[in-house]
């Protein structure tokens, strides 16, 4: 899902750029004069773990692709859409500047396709519906899984429709589509599952995190700091992103499977030059985990026993990644999240 550079013009990627950005403002500003901030030291903690689980691809049986754990509905659901959306933009970032999982140019699309989407289109008009403001664990299952599926497949619609406006790669808009959309409702399946068995764990835990359910419906007892599910997700967090990240499936997710199987290639050539060379040398200079591997490491090596059968292949600089990765969204959406609260709580800030 993450686009590379390559898919975007110059246009596109940055149209893309300033509407995640003028997003970013609001959701900053909704969530600082939000009175409830209880969420708001979990959103360092719930992003660290979407970014672990990010960085395991599970196979997709029949197709020769793979797909990973997108995060978006999950975070919406725990947190609130804002803070939601700004966790999400903190895991991308990263991704992006330090480990070169999707380009530059193609931040702020990506950023609106795994974070807008599910935060303020499908959590809203899809999710909270469904769920209802009761305390019924069936329909919050449903509502979960669901919007985990319509999540994926906005966005990638949303992927298939920025590179038919840019232009700039030769794929045809109807083909694109129908290799797009059946891939990734299969990955959205799995991302229904794992949204939902991370969502009862948490009910469980801490009832009190479900921002579906109004404050009635959440036992009393409920302490205001969700101690167990933030040390639950946290412990979560080290071990996928530390250890399962080596059972990634070395096949290529559902974008590059698409690509190509239109064109031959997974990845396709991008200009040397103008915006897209100055994004290239930028995420060069700034990655010092390119591809969740040290560099000129043997993850080439890696890939190679996977696809010869291996299943599982152990590897330091996916473990450091991993932790990195983790630990470096947790001090950005986290900091991000004590700043703003900061801002609410000080007199000179008025919040209303």
């Amino acid at each position: 899902m993450h686009m590379a550079d390559a898919l975007l013009s110059p246009e596109v990627g940055g149209a893309m750029w300033m509407a995640t950005g003028a997003t970013i403002a609001i959701a900053s500003r909704k969530l600082k004069r939000d009175t409830d901030h209880s969420h708001v030291p979990l959103m360092g903690v719930v992003g660290a773990f979407v970014f672990a689980a990010q960085m395991v691809n599970f196979t997709i049986p029949g197709t020769g692709s793979s797909g990973h754990f997108a995060g978006g509905m999950l975070l919406a659901i725990l947190l609130g859409p804002h803070a939601a959306f700004l966790s999400m933009a903190s895991v991308l970032v990263v991704q992006g500047l330090f480990f070169a999982d999707g380009g530059l140019l193609a931040m702020g699309a990506n950023i609106f396709n795994m974070g807008f989407l599910p935060c303020y289109v499908v959590y809203p008009l899809l999710y909270r519906p469904l769920a209802g403001g009761r305390a019924d664990p069936g329909r919050r299952r449903v509502a979960a899984w669901l919007g985990a599926v319509a999540a994926l497949q906005l966005g990638a619609l949303g992927v298939v429709l920025e590179t038919r406006a840019s232009g700039i790669a030769e794929l045809p808009l109807f083909a694109f589509l129908a290799a797009m959309q059946p891939i990734h409702l299969a990955i959205g399946i799995v991302e229904g599952l794992i949204t939902v068995a991370v969502i009862e764990f948490v009910a469980r835990a801490e009832p009190g995190m479900l921002t579906a359910l109004p404050p009635a419906a959440v036992p009393s007892s409920v302490p205001g700091f969700p101690k167990r599910a933030l040390a639950g997700l946290a412990i979560l967090a080290i071990v996928v992103g530390g250890f399962f990240s080596w059972l990634a499936s070395a096949h290529p997710d559902g974008l590059e499977w698409s690509i190509a199987r239109l064109t031959g290639e997974a990845e396709l050539a991008q200009p040397q030059d103008g915006p897209h060379g100055l994004a290239a040398r930028i995420q060069e200079a700034v990655a010092f985990l390119p591809d969740y591997a040290f560099p000129a490491s043997g993850t080439a090596e890696s890939a190679a026993d996977k696809e010869a059968g291996g299943w599982i292949t152990p590897d330091a600089g996916t473990t450091v990644s991993g932790l990195v990765g983790g630990g470096l969204t947790l001090l950005i959406a986290g900091f991000a999240g004590w700043a703003l609260r900061r801002r609410s709580s000080s007199p000179a800030s008025p919040t209303t």
